[in-house]
């Protein structure tokens, strides 16, 4: 299984925008991805304006097939321009 984490800071007047997006992909991505497991989205507590993506991906294949759905590369586009920086993307080994 493979897990990843996206750090993601966001401007802050594209907070209310930037949250309503993910909101609709998380639910997009949960109903037509087979291969998810877990998609989250939350806000960190100690980094003012900094969200994490959690996902958890059945496989590689998954999370190739998430990266090259419709739903995500329509919300990535937005989503690029509510943020002040580019994203930190950590790939990482699920322990069974």
């Amino acid at each position: 299984m493979v897990c990843v984490l996206a750090t993601l800071k966001v401007k802050e007047d594209k907070i209310s925008e930037f949250e309503e997006i993910f909101k609709n992909l998380s639910e997009e991505v949960r109903s037509k991805e087979s291969g998810n497991i877990f998609y989250q989205v939350a806000k960190d507590r100690e980094n003012e304006n900094t969200y994490l993506v959690l996902e958890h991906y059945q496989d590689q294949d998954s999370v190739d097939a998430h990266g090259q759905s419709d739903h995500f590369k329509s919300a990535g586009r937005s989503i690029g321009e509510c943020l002040d920086g580019p994203p930190i993307i950590k790939y990482l080994d699920a322990i069974k």
